[in-house]
């Protein structure tokens, strides 16, 4: 009668081995919600007042027009392309390695005009309520395309970005259109919001009346 060998039994996992197996799964998760779905930012400028203030932490919508692969400018699809008014966070053209926020004011196909502050797409003057001023003077045409500008028609799968603080802005007006391959998200609304400029004093500074606030 042959003998039936007994089963070895599994050496238990240690706890230490557990938490890090926890903790590379949770990382993991992470990466993979912060690549294709959701991405937190915070402010660092002044150039998105007063809708944005130095300081709020918001989520980033990437499914909304399409998440993009990593490390390439290769995009899935999404479920609706970027429309004027929205607020993107996105790569900075002349460095990418930056990430910034600005407001969407033209896609591919219409062309911009600054004519004396005030912006005209297509011939058109287009307002936003978020947008304002607070430098009365005006630079005048030829010293610098803040307020007065005239760009070439913004090219197909391009966007053209302002600041809501439009006198204390770098957006597309000295930088140009910023290309689709560059978009990571929609922003949707502010999760935390603190006025202090360092961590420890932070949380001594919070702005409650800001959190869980959409963004338009």
């Amino acid at each position: 009668m042959a003998r039936v060998k007994p089963k070895s039994k599994s050496k238990p996992k240690s706890q230490v081995q557990e938490y890090l197996e926890a903790l590379v799964s949770a990382g993991l998760l992470t990466l993979f919600l912060q690549a294709f779905f959701v991405q937190a930012f915070r402010i660092p400028s002044e150039s998105m007042l007063d809708t944005l203030l130095v300081g709020d932490f918001l989520f980033v919508n990437k499914l909304e027009y399409g998440p993009r692969i990593p490390f390439t400018h290769f995009r899935l699809p999404g479920y609706r392309k970027p429309h004027p008014g929205d607020v993107i966070v996105f790569d900075w053209p002349p460095d990418p390695s930056k990430q910034f926020i600005k407001r969407c004011v033209a896609v591919g196909g219409e062309t911009v005009e600054i004519r004396r502050k005030n912006l005209w797409v297509d011939g058109r003057e287009r307002n936003f309520p978020q947008a304002h001023h607070v430098d009365p003077s005006e630079h005048p045409e030829g010293s610098d395309p803040r307020d007065n500008y005239r760009a070439p028609t913004v090219p197909p799968g391009c966007l053209f970005m302002m600041g809501d603080n439009r006198d204390n802005s770098l957006d597309s007006r000295f930088w140009g259109p910023v290309d689709m391959g560059l978009v990571q998200g929609h922003a949707m609304f502010i999760y935390f919001s603190t006025s202090g400029d360092q961590w420890w004093n932070g949380l001594f500074n919070i702005r409650f009346d800001r959190m869980f606030r959409p963004i338009h």
